[in-house]
């Protein structure tokens, strides 16, 4: 079986929800702030992986500073008869700087997931997801398993109650890391076939999108 083209994602979550263990921002307002007029700018670190080689992941931010997007090109996790062994887990990790202007704190309240999965009957699929802030001890970690036979596209978010949601401390620099992971295992298929789970696309159509909420810092 080759891979399937996916079809644009279009994008949108309501701020109600978060994907971090509860942490206020030291020293920010308790109230939601709308987002601040100077465009934000997100910078990658590092990025290391198989499903994310050196030129295959690209970030955005939308306009509106209410999301940053990354749109992966080769991310793709597969067994069968022509697969290698590892082929049948497929990772990436992203560092990213996110320079806010000043006076403003961020957390990130929802991430959005779309790919496309083949599983044969008996196989199963998994998507996986962490993140924290640098130097941070809060790590939220999230699991979608998926079960064969599937051939559709598939869509996952991540999120929790919003008073979990953990926002980057005032007046620091801490970067953001996001782990991500595609796993396919033969299961009880036959083996002899091929199941395969992407989280990519070759006409680069795909995105995962990751979404800002935003409070004002105090004063200096």
């Amino acid at each position: 079986m080759s891979r399937r083209s996916l079809r644009t994602a279009a994008v949108a979550a309501a701020l109600s929800a978060g994907v971090f263990s509860a942490q206020p921002a030291q020293g920010a307002s308790t109230a939601l702030a709308d987002p601040p007029d100077d465009r934000i700018v997100i910078d990658v670190a590092t990025v290391n992986g198989s499903g994310c080689r050196e030129g295959t992941a690209k970030v955005a931010v939308a306009e509106d500073n209410t999301a940053f997007t990354v749109t992966y090109s080769d991310y793709l996790a597969e067994v069968g008869p022509d697969s290698k062994p590892t082929d049948r887990r497929k990772n990436c990790q992203l560092n990213l700087i996110v320079h806010v202007p000043q006076g403003f704190t961020y957390a990130i309240v929802s991430a959005d997931y779309r790919g496309y999965a083949y599983l044969q009957p008996g196989a199963t699929g998994l998507q996986k997801a962490s993140y924290y802030f640098q130097g941070s001890p809060d790590t939220a970690a999230t699991s979608h398993p998926f079960t064969g036979p599937q051939d559709a596209n598939w869509q996952a978010t991540d999120s929790t109650d919003w008073g979990q949601v953990v926002w980057k401390p005032c007046g620091e620099q801490r970067n953001f890391n996001i782990n991500t992971e595609v796993r396919v295992d033969v299961g009880s298929s036959d083996p002899t076939t091929t199941s395969f789970m992407t989280m990519d696309s070759t006409d680069g159509d795909i995105n995962t999108t990751y979404h800002f909420a935003w409070k004002q810092c105090p004063s200096s």
